[in-house]
């Protein structure tokens, strides 16, 4: 994807807009980002299931830093939707830190796995990605998109519930994560007006936040 193209001018619902050279690399960082989350829950669940829970804390630091980078970069044209998202990532991080400190960050997986009460405290973060599945199934109808959207919810409210077994629970988990992968390297050759969206619609939307109330 190149982001030293020249600005290229589209028609929106609210006239005319402009893809810049700014917009294609909040774009490529943005697709990057969501790169990085699916290659740590891979990576995660890869050595989980091949050389066991110990030490894998160090796939949690790349999942929720793409994941901050992806939500500071996503293009949603609903301010709240977005603000929420962010804060589910905040909180999710902050239940990470907690568990860290309690369990010792070579038993956190471990701990959470073991203990379906944790996802209370994390299960914010992967809320946020499953918003993330959602707007892209939402803007591109890809059918990996909505598999991220209902496949972690559905392993993790599963699992604190008691209804699924740990090894149902990773099963979903693993083909979310296969789904992720694959979403995210599908958007690479899409042009990055596709993730800007009609930026006439930002700044009407923008326009109304900023006017006075009558």
């Amino acid at each position: 994807m190149t982001v030293s193209a020249p600005a290229e001018t589209y028609e929106g619902a609210y006239g005319p807009f402009t893809i810049t050279a700014a917009d294609r690399r909040e774009v490529l960082g943005y697709r990057l980002a969501l790169l990085l989350v699916a290659v740590a829950q891979a990576g995660l669940l890869a050595q989980w299931r091949w050389l066991g829970p110990e030490l894998l804390w160090p796939w949690l630091l790349p999942l929720a830093a793409g994941l901050g980078l992806a939500l500071r970069w996503i293009h949603i044209y609903l301010r709240p939707l977005h603000r929420a998202l962010q804060v589910f990532w905040l909180l999710g991080c902050i239940g990470l830190l907690v568990l860290a400190v309690v369990a010792g960050p070579a038993a956190m997986v471990a701990t959470a796995a073991g203990d379906g009460r944790w996802i209370w405290a994390i299960g914010p973060l992967f809320a946020a990605l499953a918003g993330i599945g959602f707007k892209e199934f939402f803007c591109f109808r890809r059918p990996e998109a909505i598999g991220v959207t209902l496949l972690l919810p559905l392993a993790l409210l599963g699992r604190l519930s008691g209804l699924l077994s740990p090894e149902l629970c990773g099963l979903l988990l693993a083909l979310e994560a296969v789904l992720l992968l694959l979403l995210t390297l599908r958007k690479f050759p899409m042009p990055a007006a596709a993730d800007v969206g009609d930026k006439s619609v930002f700044a009407y939307l923008e326009a109304q936040r900023l006017s006075p109330t009558a």
